[in-house]
């Protein structure tokens, strides 16, 4: 097309706005329809292909699978990353690192003190225990600090969005004690990939992708006077570690999973068959002005 033509149309586009309108949803707007008018334009998108990917946003939409959309094409990483930016602008480093929340987060989970037996329901898998210390960026312990921690069962599901498993299974908020520690059981998790056929298993196969994430388990660390901390660990040796299609995997979220066979241990930690340990600290950054909001509003699953 003529570009006089494109930017006649962009311009008549425009000029129906009026005052009344979200100046920042405008501008955003008008900035992203100028970006397909030239996709459309350069890549020579033929109606059938437009009208292909408008069917495709209705499906992932009816789905609910455009949280899972966003991590796989990199947007919540990039969320991550900008905001990572914006903190060392602001001379904020170290801690320990954010990554994404993904899709399936649901509050309310119960608060225990001590330690928080994770798996209600019964489930295949070995026994893991992990514990730590909640710190500030100046090393003194957080007591009384909120963890909140989910992560999916042996067959990639989560409560509440899998009607099989029983409400906040794998769920739990843990308040640390006067040290800061928190202390959790649970079973190794698994990896697992996304639905099959669904709307991000179509995309992500038209772009030659796999839909897989490596086993991980996802955390909410609070702390009054402190910054909220999104983020999750990997369990070490999983195949996908370092090829998550969410690419979410960061350095220092690895930490060494030993296997436990000591019989005294067996015995403290009142199981009969070795068992899997996981020691990891959550280091938090003090609140303070100028820095990006670390309580991010996203629709939650509400149980």
């Amino acid at each position: 097309m003529d570009k006089k033509a494109i930017d006649a149309l962009l311009r008549k586009i425009e000029s129906t706005e009026k005052d009344t309108g979200n100046p920042r949803v405008q501008t955003i707007v008008n900035r992203i329809v100028r970006d397909l008018f030239a996709t459309i334009e350069e890549h020579d998108v033929q109606p059938h292909e437009f009208w292909s990917a408008i069917s495709y946003l209705t499906e992932a939409g009816q789905s609910g699978e455009y949280g899972l959309i966003a991590a796989g094409l990199g947007l919540e990483h990039f969320l991550d990353l900008r905001m990572d930016e914006q903190e060392a602008a602001q001379g904020l480093g170290g801690g320990t690192p954010r990554t994404i929340e993904g899709p399936l987060y649901v509050a309310g989970a119960p608060e225990t003190s001590g330690l928080a037996r994770l798996d209600i329901d019964e489930q295949p898998g070995e026994v893991l225990f992990m514990q730590g210390q909640v710190r500030g960026a100046d090393g003194q312990p957080l007591a009384g600090a909120l963890v909140e921690v989910w992560h999916a069962n042996h067959l990639g599901r989560y409560s509440f969005f899998d009607p099989e498993q029983t409400p906040y299974n794998l769920r739990s908020t843990i308040r640390s004690d006067a040290d800061g520690r928190y202390r959790l059981r649970t079973r190794v998790p698994v990896g697992y990939s996304v639905p099959p056929c669904g709307a991000t298993d179509k995309l992500l196969t038209a772009l030659g992708r796999h839909g897989t994430r490596p086993a991980h388990v996802h955390f909410f660390v609070t702390a009054d006077g402190h910054r909220k901390l999104t983020t999750q660990i990997n369990i070490d040796g999983d195949p996908y570690l370092w090829d998550d299609f969410a690419f979410a995997t960061r350095e220092g979220l690895v930490p060494a999973m030993t296997k436990v066979t000591d019989p005294d241990a067996l015995r403290s930690h009142e199981v009969d068959q070795p068992f899997h340990s996981i020691d990891f600290d959550f280091e938090l950054h003090a609140q303070r002005d100028g820095l990006p909001a670390d309580e991010i509003e996203r629709a939650h699953f509400v149980a």
